[in-house]
């Protein structure tokens, strides 16, 4: 399911944000050479029309080739190359791929609350959730068992449970439980939780699941994606000016986040792939070479001198910028890597 989840994900981030440089270039008249989904070596490939469809063998990005958008093409069509367009053109053409990922991400925070339904917590002794490998599952705890009382102590809700299993890290505790009616004992012994410092046994709280109406569902999206957007730049500013520590996650680390959400259901998955489209849209126009935000800010200049930046230098800085990233993307990976096996 992780794997499955993965590359679903992956593919419609890259697949949208894509789609909507392809879609503003045909919109405004640039011949478009090559729509790929993934890099290096071509896998699949498919001409129609102008356009090649390729799928090649490296799932970590996407490219849409225009015609004179990297050096002109000596049979292109007069008015058919990237370079023969206004400059606002050509600033929509680069704009529509982070759009695109806002876009898909208010999407998906619609879909969330208008059909998979949001958890709402209720606060019985119910567990709702009893995650795999952990002291609640191996002592035969399951979801849907009401927790009458610990260690002889009445509770009669979810903070007086968690109260008394939290301050009983490493010592046994006796759990009496209702399962169906049927009164049943179990033995469980709370694990020390470094991060919050509490005793923990893997379970997760009962929840009702609410769905709200299509236009409240559109009005929850739009201010869900706001609120997401403002924590992750929060977050860039805090790390760029010493406050927290740098963080950054790559593939493989976002690879073992999905499986994480994946263990929550539908609404946690859709939610992660949501904030995953919010960063990809976000980091995408930051003015870094390479990415479209370093683009937009070139025919920025070059619609306030009047004229455009020599396109060798440009194209050069760009590389630069793509190597510089691929490497960065490498240090990542051997430290998510090593992360994932301690």
């Amino acid at each position: 399911m992780t794997l499955l989840a993965t590359i679903i994900i992956f593919g419609a981030l890259i697949f949208i944000h894509e789609l909507g440089h392809f879609f503003i270039a045909k919109r405004v008249g640039v011949q478009v050479e090559e729509f790929s989904l993934g890099m290096g070596p071509k896998v699949f490939g498919r001409k129609r029309g102008e356009t090649l469809y390729s799928l090649r063998a490296f799932p970590i990005g996407g490219f849409v080739r225009m015609a004179g958008m990297e050096n002109e093409e000596e049979d292109v069509p007069e008015g058919k190359s990237f370079n023969d367009k206004t400059v606002l053109q050509r600033m929509g053409v680069i704009f529509a791929g982070p759009l695109m990922n806002f876009i898909l991400a208010i999407s998906l925070f619609v879909i969330v609350f208008a059909f998979v339904g949001v958890g709402v917590p209720t606060n019985n002794a119910v567990v709702g959730q009893v995650l795999p490998d952990r002291p609640a599952a191996e002592a035969g705890l399951t979801a849907g068992d009401k927790i009458k009382s610990i260690n002889g102590q009445q509770v009669e809700n979810w903070k007086e449970l968690t109260d008394i299993i939290h301050g009983q890290a490493d010592n046994l505790i006796n759990l009496t439980v209702i399962r169906q009616g049927e009164q049943m004992e179990f033995k469980v012994t709370p694990e020390y939780d470094q991060q919050s410092q509490v005793g923990l046994i893997g379970i997760y709280q009962e929840v009702n699941v609410k769905r709200y109406g299509v236009f409240k569902s559109v009005w929850l999206g739009l201010q869900q994606s706001y609120e997401v957007t403002k924590l992750i730049l929060v977050g860039l500013a805090q790390m760029i000016t010493g406050q927290t520590e740098a963080e950054v996650t790559g593939p493989v680390g976002i690879v073992s986040l999905i499986g994480q959400a994946v263990q929550f259901g539908l609404a946690s998955v859709l939610n992660f792939a949501a904030i995953l489209s919010l960063h990809l849209g976000l980091i995408n126009l930051f003015p870094i070479p390479a990415l479209d935000g370093s683009r937009l800010v070139f025919l920025g200049f070059e619609g306030m001198r009047g004229r455009p930046l020599d396109p060798n230098k440009e194209n050069f800085i760009h590389l630069m910028g793509f190597v510089l990233l691929m490497l960065l993307m490498v240090v990542i990976t051997y430290k998510d890597i090593a992360k994932l096996f301690g």
